[in-house]
């Protein structure tokens, strides 16, 4: 089957609500915090029933947008937003933020795999991009929970304070966030058979960290360099 074909069925499937199985997509939101290798797992035995590790169910994709709905809901309570504002900052995150930034890095890592990481007695076979999409949104639902609802309830009676505790916090969740998306990224190649030297997919939490330790010694807030991005310039 083609992925042009792939792609087609996936789509229309995204409407048809009693097809998807929302209880096992809801399964694996959870595992991706407590046990993420148990995912990649069930990729593995998709691709021994159905010949290929990316998702053809959408259900896990409707609840992440049913996610970031409800981040969309507790910023404009934060940040006091009009209607208006409530869904420019809703398109916003969902099309840039989780989209469009996913689209860009699965390319990349899809690029990357199959040219590189790809083992020499496996040139016949490749990595698909379906799957590095769906890596990427694996990766990114623990930091929209982290960093789009868990953090709001922080935001303007601590983090927001000018206080060095508050920013160890504050950025403490977003170096934890960023942590996750790498090693759960990592752990989504890493379970091809047909890669090696996939450890390299962990070199960014080294930079991560050393930012992490910059930010505090140059006293910067990094939630409410965020917050101010989002009131002044997306809305």
């Amino acid at each position: 089957m083609s992925a042009a074909v792939k792609r087609y069925r996936y789509l229309r499937r995204l409407f048809k609500f009693d097809q998807m199985d929302f209880e096992f997509a809801f399964w694996q939101m959870t595992y991706l915090f407590i046990s993420p290798q148990k995912v990649y797992r069930n990729f593995q035995y998709r691709k021994q029933t159905k010949s290929q590790f990316a998702r053809d169910d959408p259900a896990f994709l409707v609840l992440l947008i049913i996610w970031l709905c409800v981040a969309s809901v507790g910023f404009t309570f934060v940040l006091g937003l009009s209607f208006t504002a409530f869904f420019r900052f809703l398109l916003y995150i969902l099309f840039v933020d989780c989209i469009a930034v996913g689209l860009c890095v699965a390319t990349i890592l899809w690029i990357i795999s199959n040219q590189y990481l790809l083992k020499p007695s496996c040139k016949g076979l490749d990595v698909e991009w379906g799957y590095a999409f769906d890596v990427h949104l694996n990766a990114f639902f623990p930091p929209l929970i982290i960093l789009h609802i868990v953090q709001l309830f922080f935001y303007q009676v601590f983090i927001s304070k000018q206080w060095l505790i508050s920013r160890i916090f504050g950025n403490s969740l977003w170096l934890i966030s960023f942590a996750y998306y790498t090693y759960i990224t990592f752990l989504g190649y890493s379970s091809l058979q047909i890669l090696h030297r996939t450890q390299v997919l962990l070199l960014p939490l080294v930079p991560l960290f050393f930012t992490f330790l910059l930010s505090l010694a140059m006293s910067w807030n990094v939630t409410e360099s965020v917050m101010n991005f989002y009131e002044f310039r997306v809305l």
